[in-house]
């Protein structure tokens, strides 16, 4: 039994995704702001391009450009990194107040406290987050938030990848990312991938 892609005034089922809708999951998100994780996991897998596909832009902070460029090198993602930078879509922003990244900083990592804060400032349609801790921090901060596996749920629903089964498998194998395997049968039956 296949599940079936709810209407456009249907909620979410998975905290995985989020969207703003004009009619059948088509989702207009202009603007995002990314910490490293979805970024470095993406280009493992090949599938950095989704985010340019989704987002006219996606902002970063400086410690995250620092993360995937600088402490990036030698690793065989890092140029589609690099390329995504030149080709101007993914894109560093410079904090205007330190404040919130400097309080963040005392309970996250450098990427996580600057990407909420970037994403106080600007206001992106969406931030994208792995860190369950951080993701809890940006939700009570009333930020829209998904992560690797929202981008690749969403991927799935618009028909930009042919199985959401192998890119999590790819996920798991090749980029190292930890997923409970209830949760990833969860997602596939949301999907109808799995029964």
């Amino acid at each position: 039994m296949s599940a079936s892609l709810p209407s456009c005034s249907a909620p979410a089922r998975l905290h995985a995704t989020t969207r703003k809708k004009t009619c059948r999951w088509i989702w207009i998100m202009p603007k995002a702001v990314s910490n490293a994780s979805p970024i470095i996991h993406l280009s493992k897998i090949g599938q950095l391009e989704l985010l340019r596909e989704f987002h006219r832009e996606v902002l970063i902070p400086p410690a995250v450009l620092r993360e995937v460029i600088e402490q990036g090198q030698g690793y065989p993602e890092t140029p589609l990194i690099e390329r995504a930078v030149q080709d101007g879509w993914l894109q560093q922003k410079p904090l205007q107040d330190e404040n919130l990244a400097s309080l963040l900083k005392l309970y996250l990592g450098a990427g996580e406290a600057e990407a909420i804060a970037l994403a106080v400032q600007e206001q992106p349609d969406v931030l994208l987050l792995d860190d369950s801790e951080a993701r809890l921090v940006a939700r009570q901060m009333n930020l829209r938030v998904t992560g690797v596996v929202g981008v690749l749920i969403r991927a799935k629903q618009e028909k930009k990848i042919p199985s959401l089964k192998e890119a999590l498998e790819r996920l798991r194998s090749e980029a190292g990312f930890w997923l409970a395997d209830h949760f990833v049968q969860r997602v596939l039956q949301v999907v109808g991938e799995e029964e």
